[in-house]
């Protein structure tokens, strides 16, 4: 069994439930599994290098946007052998689930894996019955939205929703709370990650408008999340849309 560290909340997830015991560490923001009991090794963004090099890992787990690359370098310069996702699509994500879950030992593909392509090649083309213009804050002071490029922005396009600044030239733009407004999407989705918007923290910024508040781990982790993802989300657009 291979020894492996995570530094992404998704592939913990992931390689928790389908190999366990093989992770020997994992972020303080991997929350899933709840019962995951490994060394913490700090953030995403700040991981303790020297704490994941004395767990002496045959791999560590990253991912391009979620980790920073002298980080990683500085993993690798340690000896550390350092696989680094990047998943803008769905069909990209199982790609990437496939490499990691056979570069961490797995004998065969899981069955949560199957179920999950087979939950989004089931999805009819508009989900929601209808094209639904949307923004999508991550962040608030400043203000952040979905741009070009994301998972979470293809997650959202496949169930019907288009946000606004799918071609802007940045991934997270900064926009003004006032040009959000003006735009007048017919929705605007609030997740409760990384920013942890709430009934009464995001809606009020937004008067006049739909908002669907939700779930940040269904939106914009790949792992076994992206069974019941479609479900969930589409259960939280319709109800704001209604």
């Amino acid at each position: 069994m291979r020894r492996v560290v995570s530094l992404v909340p998704s592939l913990t997830e992931a390689v928790a439930g389908t190999l366990p015991g093989t992770l020997a560490g994992a972020t303080d923001w991997c929350s899933h599994p709840l019962d995951l009991d490994v060394t913490r090794i700090g953030g995403t963004k700040n991981p303790d290098v020297e704490r994941i090099v004395a767990l002496a890992p045959d791999l560590v787990l990253a991912n391009e946007e979620e980790n920073r690359a002298p980080d990683l370098q500085a993993l690798r310069t340690a000896g550390l052998e350092v696989l680094v996702t990047e998943v803008r699509t769905v069909p990209q994500a199982f790609t990437e689930l496939d490499r990691v879950l056979a570069a961490c030992g797995s004998p065969g593909r899981p069955r949560w894996l199957d179920q999950a392509e087979e939950a989004w090649a089931a999805l009819p083309e508009r989900r929601l019955g209808q094209r639904v213009a949307a923004v999508v804050p991550v962040w608030r002071r400043p203000w952040m939205v979905l741009g070009r490029s994301t998972f979470a922005g293809d997650v959202l396009a496949r169930l019907g929703v288009d946000h606004l600044y799918a071609v802007h030239p940045e991934r997270y733009p900064r926009v003004p709370l006032h040009e959000l407004c003006a735009a007048r999407p017919d929705l605007v989705v609030l997740p409760d990650e990384p920013y942890r918007f709430t009934a009464d923290d995001g809606p009020e910024a937004f008067p006049g408008l739909s908002c669907a508040l939700v779930s940040g781990r269904h939106l914009t982790w790949y792992g076994p999340s992206l069974t019941q993802a479609p479900r969930v989300l589409t259960g939280a657009l319709r109800a704001a849309l209604r």
